[in-house]
């Protein structure tokens, strides 16, 4: 049908200069005056491009008006659309027939992922940023909840004024949120601009000697701190409202301007390429995280040139993103409010049948904050919309602790680095969660889901990550004997206490963590309460002799011909389930990330396409407040209730968690995601049934009398 109105639409605007065949067959004229003919309508029809193009140029540059033509006046064919709203491409009033090839969704889509790309990575970034300085400084609580919330804090408070007064105008939100994105990345960039880090620190000899000096408590850097604090704050603040427009708006402008089962394929890769992007910033950023230093002189110590490279590289990766995210500025601004071919593809969802709200069907939405009041409150008592919106914040929270958790998990359950454990982390989550994104939209689109299919399809790979996350619990290693933790030095000391007879007279700290493996294959927390006397530092590792807690294991001696009591490091735990792990949360993240889509799909075919960006607004408010802002909190709290032995350093504040019980780490993680799953099923299914039974009580198609009794039931989605 669509087809037809457009071949008719475009025969009624006729080239002037075309013959008719009927004409034609009557006069046939000469082949010169044809060919002259024909050579001057295909100039003229390259003129008539430009001319066609400048009237559009002029609404566009706002000096002119587009004049209300009298309906009587114009005779349109039956079915024929008004298309006047379409509008060309082009920058401001510079209108260019060349341009016209990129005024289609496929290059949009471009533009946008890259600018949604540049997000993400902002967002890893300073999330491996955040989490390097807690572990370095001392921070309040309520500086680490201005770091850690501003961005989902000042988001969840302009959404439902951008999905209102952003509906109208889409692209310049979307120029708006190119350069907020630039903005906020460079103020993330600017506490390390120009930046030395003169932190001193505590010099500590990790040998035990009977005579050590150790220096008294020392200030930390308060000026990069404070820079540290307002500049991050400030930035992620920008990147909350800049958010918003990619991923409402955005959504919306999507689905506007592609067939309805086209449209989950195209969120999909915006969803995927979000995905990509956080992910690439936790690589990018995990090579800059510091390794827990130990101070080896019995002197203090100043920043090095090493410090000052770490600032300098934080720097430019901000840059680097920021110049990225302007980039895109110019293109997006080209790009019209109504694409060519959005009058007949709005239309056409207009035909669809599909049930709402006997409330919102004919709401007319005004533009005044009063009505934007009443809307909401109208879109808050939809159940179906409220368990969709809750569904996602659950989902939210599976991705969150992956992402918050992972890393601590990895380093300390297979006795890993940091940086190898972020970075292994950040490969787990791009192709895992990015992945599950793109194929929950192509399968949503490939399928034609209807509303009712898409919640079972949430509801079956719910149950599925369900599954797989039970698997995880079995695949843990033993934990390893650590002297003073689990392990009594031999019958001399007590568990729980580091300090032993065979080291109480070296004066050791336990404020500086250098772990060491001692032949008897016990791990120990430093070679002072070891009872080392002495090291060497060998070709590839650092090895220590005569130590006094350390009486049996298989001896060894180096080229000197000392024998070694222990190396530097943690003992291997002999535990060889790491890619059994990683095959199992890929799985994981797959399926969880399949959902993510279909419930997109599912909130805005429940409401009219007047309120589709009001509907999404409404979820990510939902999504705050349930999701994103108590997300990090709670993992982080389930891994500090399963952390052994915490740094408390010589000013008495207490810093990261040195050593956690592996076995309830494994089950807190494996619990919180189990249960976020669980709510997620219980949250679609009542969507489901609540959707189903007003759809079977809706009495919006009306009675038909037939002669023939045959009842014809309008298909329903």
């Amino acid at each position: 049908m669509p087809e037809n109105v457009a071949r008719r639409s475009e025969d009624q605007y006729e080239v002037p200069g075309r013959v008719e065949p009927r004409e034609a067959a009557r006069a046939r004229p000469p082949k010169d005056w044809r060919s002259s003919k024909s050579s001057n309508s295909s100039k003229f029809g390259k003129k008539y491009r430009y001319l066609k193009l400048l009237p559009e140029a002029l609404v566009r540059f706002g000096g002119f008006r587009k004049r209300k033509k009298d309906k009587s006046s114009v005779s349109k064919k039956p079915g024929e659309l008004d298309d006047s709203s379409e509008q060309p491409c082009g920058l401001g009033c510079l209108v260019s027939p060349c341009c016209e090839c990129c005024n289609n969704i496929r290059c949009f889509m471009v533009f946008y992922c890259i600018l949604v790309l540049c997000q993400g990575v902002v967002f890893g970034l300073t999330d491996v940023s955040i989490g390097n300085v807690q572990r370095e400084y001392s921070l309040k609580t309520i500086e680490k909840l201005a770091l850690e919330l501003s961005y989902d804090i000042s988001s969840g408070l302009v959404a439902m004024f951008i999905a209102f007064y952003g509906d109208r105008k889409k692209v310049t939100w979307f120029v708006a949120s190119s350069f907020l994105i630039g903005l906020g990345s460079l103020l993330c960039a600017l506490p390390f601009i120009n930046e030395e880090k003169n932190k001193s620190k505590v010099g500590i000899e990790d040998i035990c000697t009977e005579t050590k000096v150790v220096s008294g408590c020392q200030s930390s850097d308060a000026s990069f701190q404070s820079k540290y604090l307002y500049f991050i704050t400030l930035g992620q603040t920008m990147q909350g409202i800049a958010g918003m427009p990619l991923y409402i708006l955005g959504t919306t402008f999507i689905d506007e301007n592609v067939a309805t089962h086209s449209a989950g394929i195209y969120v999909g890769i915006a969803e995927c390429t979000s995905m990509i992007g956080y992910g690439m910033g936790y690589v990018i950023g995990a090579p800059l995280v510091k390794v827990p230093e130990n101070s080896t002189s019995a002197t203090n110590t100043t920043g090095t040139n090493g410090s000052t490279e770490w600032l300098w590289t934080w720097w430019i990766r901000f840059l680097s993103t920021t110049l990225v995210a302007w980039f895109t500025l110019i293109p997006l601004s080209c790009f019209p409010h109504n694409m060519p071919g959005s009058t007949r593809i709005k239309a056409a969802k207009h035909k669809q049948l599909h049930w709402f709200d006997s409330k919102l069907k004919d709401l007319q939405v005004g533009t005044s904050i009063k009505d934007l009041c009443a809307v909401f409150w109208i879109l808050m008592k939809n159940p179906v919309l409220i368990c969709l919106s809750l569904s996602k914040a659950t989902e939210y929270l599976v991705i969150i602790g992956a992402a918050e958790f992972l890393p601590i998990y990895l380093e300390n359950q297979f006795m890993l680095t940091p940086p190898v454990a972020t970075i292994l982390a950040g490969l787990v989550l791009i192709p895992g969660g990015a992945l599950g994104q793109l194929l929950g939209g192509i399968i949503a689109s490939t399928l034609e889901m209807s509303c009712k299919a898409l919640m079972r399809f949430i509801m079956a790979t719910s149950v599925i990550s369900l599954i797989l996350l039970m698997f995880i619990t079995f695949v843990r290693c033993n934990p390893l004997q650590f002297a003073g933790i689990n392990e009594d030095y031999d019958g001399e000391g007590q568990v729980g206490n580091l300090t032993a007879p065979c080291n109480e007279k070296c004066r050791c700290s336990s404020s500086v963590y250098s772990s060491i493996c001692g032949r008897d294959d016990i791990e120990y927390f430093s070679p002072c309460f070891a009872g080392c006397m002495y090291s060497k530092a060998l070709t590839r590792e650092k090895t220590y002799y005569n130590c006094s807690c350390i009486k049996e294991g298989l001896i060894t001696a180096d080229a000197e011909g000392d024998f070694i009591d222990a190396r530097r490091g943690k003992c291997d735990a002999k535990c060889y389930k790491l890619p059994l792990f990683v095959a199992f949360i890929f799985s994981t993240l797959v399926f969880s990330g399949f959902s993510g889509v279909p419930i997109v799909l599912a909130i805005m075919r429940i409401v009219p396409v007047q309120l589709r960006s009001l509907a999404l607004g409404v979820c990510y408010v939902v999504l705050r407040i349930f999701g994103t802002i108590p997300g990090p909190s709670i993992f982080k709290m389930s891994g500090e209730n399963s952390c052994i032995f915490r740094d408390v350093n010589e000013c008495g504040h207490t810093g990261r968690c040195w050593i956690y019980n592996k076995t309830r780490m494994a089950y807190l993680l494996v619990g919180i995601s189990f249960l976020c799953k669980l709510c997620t099923i219980i949250f679609t299914t009542t969507a489901f049934f609540m959707y189903k039974r007003q759809v079977n009580e809706s009495t919006d198609i009306p009675n038909i009398t037939v002669k023939n009794p045959k009842v014809k039931k309008k298909r329903r989605n």
